[in-house]
């Protein structure tokens, strides 16, 4: 992977919520689920986050805006809500889930002042 540069000229790598989905991503990874299906789910629901928000911050109608930030929103949830039953089943610990959550709150809290 390589660095980002130091001032992108992309519009996401301008956004807040792309650095806190970024993040999110990262725990999720770093919480290495067991069980495989819901390691996939929470990955591909976190990617899919940080990749709707970029989507989002490249669209130019607020309608558009607002739908790839409404899904970046659902995904964001759908991953941290996979990480939180991982934990609850055994699958992941506990620890990752009280990491998750403050940047999971600060993400939605985000993205719903971008829909708006």
């Amino acid at each position: 992977m390589t660095d980002q540069p130091r001032q992108s000229q992309l519009p996401h790598h301008r956004l807040a919520a792309f650095h806190v989905a970024v993040e999110l991503l990262c725990i999720v990874k770093g919480a290495q689920i067991r069980d495989a299906k819901l390691r996939d789910e929470a990955l591909r629901a976190a990617r899919s986050a940080c990749c709707n928000v970029a989507e989002g911050a490249g669209c130019f109608t607020r309608a558009d805006k607002a739908r790839a930030f409404t899904i970046a929103r659902g995904e964001a949830l759908e991953a941290f809500a996979a990480l939180e039953v991982a934990a609850l089943v055994g699958d992941a610990d506990a620890a990752h889930v009280e990491q998750a959550l403050p940047i999971a709150s600060r993400l939605y809290a985000l993205l719903a002042g971008l829909v708006r």
